[in-house]
């Protein structure tokens, strides 16, 4: 585990576990979920306060899709849960490289060969560097494509954030897609009056695990201490948001595409994956910011 401190501020990560954020603490305050005991002992990065999306973001149907002609079974990575979830890099160890006392990078080489192929049958290579400055958690994240021939990529960020009375999440899209009873993509709409968190809406509102599409990238939460902002770059397109009824956590997400996307030709402009040349890289970065109540 890497331990970054600034101000009153402090972040834990795990590069041995998904290269994810284990907790992130503003002096008393958790500005993410605090996370769960059973899974500190267990290296189970779900029960986590943050983890990378990569190369793929959310879901793909079934754990197929075919690419260039050819059909690709990938492995089933959530249980017994039919699809396949999240990407590659949750689930894998990090190479630790340069560290500081606030601001530490990250890398992940997955070379496809043998058995791997099952977890992404592309190789490449993911960096991450999070940097830690005083209210303010910087992480950013790139794909490069290792692959012989051109691949499809994606990136995303997973922040769990502790769920209360009085939490609400505020930002703009301009539609998004309604889920069939598969948990994947059926329908994209424009935003139903109740799903609107333009003037924004208190959590719960509305039980979600859908991706609004073409955000303006700025998503303001209150009632965790003064409020708090992710700000994301250009490459983080749309926004997943999760809201589970019987949990106290919930999701917002800055990722690159829309869930499934590898299996819906015809998607509207900028909702699929990127297509990487050999040595092509996708990078972007997110920014949560803290106002101390």
């Amino acid at each position: 585990m890497l331990h970054l401190q600034d101000d009153q501020a402090s972040v834990v990560l795990t590069p041995e576990y998904g290269g994810a954020v284990l907790g992130w603490m503003d002096d008393r305050t958790p500005v993410l979920r605090r996370p769960l005991p059973e899974a500190i002992l267990r290296g189970e990065v779900r029960g986590f306060a943050c983890f990378p999306l990569v190369p793929f973001c959310n879901r793909i149907g079934l754990a197929r899709f075919a690419w260039q002609g050819r059909a690709y079974q990938l492995e089933r990575n959530f249980g017994d849960h039919p699809h396949a979830i999240h990407g590659v890099g949750w689930q894998r160890s990090w190479s630790v490289g340069d560290v500081s006392h606030n601001a530490a990078s990250l890398t992940l080489h997955h070379d496809a060969a043998g058995g791997r192929a099952g977890a992404w049958p592309f190789p490449f290579d993911a960096a991450l560097a999070c940097t830690l400055a005083d209210t303010q958690l910087r992480i950013a994240l790139s794909v490069t494509n290792r692959h012989t021939g051109t691949a499809p990529a994606g990136i995303g960020l997973h922040p769990y954030f502790g769920r209360r009375a009085g939490v609400t999440l505020q930002f703009q899209a301009d539609g998004v897609w309604l889920n069939g009873e598969d948990a994947l993509p059926a329908r994209h709409v424009s935003l139903p009056r109740a799903w609107d968190h333009a003037n924004g809406l208190p959590i719960g509102t509305a039980r979600l695990d859908n991706c609004f599409t073409t955000w303006n990238r700025t998503a303001r939460i209150g009632g965790i201490g003064g409020g708090v902002t992710i700000t994301a770059g250009a490459a983080f397109r749309h926004l997943q948001v999760y809201t589970p009824p019987h949990d106290n956590v919930f999701c917002v997400e800055p990722v690159s595409h829309v869930p499934d996307a590898i299996n819906r030709s015809g998607l509207p402009p900028g909702q699929g994956m990127h297509v990487l040349q050999p040595g092509e890289t996708l990078s972007g970065s997110v920014t949560i910011d803290l106002t101390r109540g």
